[in-house]
């Protein structure tokens, strides 16, 4: 029994090769990441790496192994959100209707006891 690949994907296939270049590398499908957001997943880490070996904070292999470290974060984050997202999908909807239930206000009358009805000043109302 096999599945189609991209079956769960969020990225329609047809829009695959609009999408930028880092996330196509990566082969993230669940997570959609912008044209901003992949510059400062890369070139960022690069440039923060960059200025951190030539302050001597670290050795020069950082501006290799920064984005490497923030490609791995963010194809974890990718798999994390598509065990998610099949977990979700496999609740059935008689316990999805269950919980809606559960969170929904309750809207009815209350009973109010008789010594609340009281007036300011000491005074009871008469029932009508």
């Amino acid at each position: 029994m096999t599945r189609p690949a991209r079956s769960w994907a969020t990225v329609p296939s047809d829009e695959e090769r609009y999408r930028p270049l880092y996330a196509r590398v990566l082969g993230l499908r669940f997570v959609n990441p912008g044209g901003v957001l992949c510059f400062l997943f890369f070139e960022g880490t690069v440039a923060l790496a960059v200025l951190l070996a030539l302050a001597e904070l670290v050795s020069w292999w950082a501006v290799l192994v920064l984005p490497a470290v923030v490609a791995a974060m963010v194809k974890l984050n990718d798999l994390v959100a598509e065990v998610v997202i099949r977990t979700a999908a496999q609740v059935p909807e008689q316990e999805r209707d269950r919980f809606r239930r559960q969170i929904e206000p309750v809207v009815g009358r209350a009973r109010v006891p008789t010594a609340a009805r009281a007036l300011p000043g000491g005074r009871r109302r008469q029932r009508p």
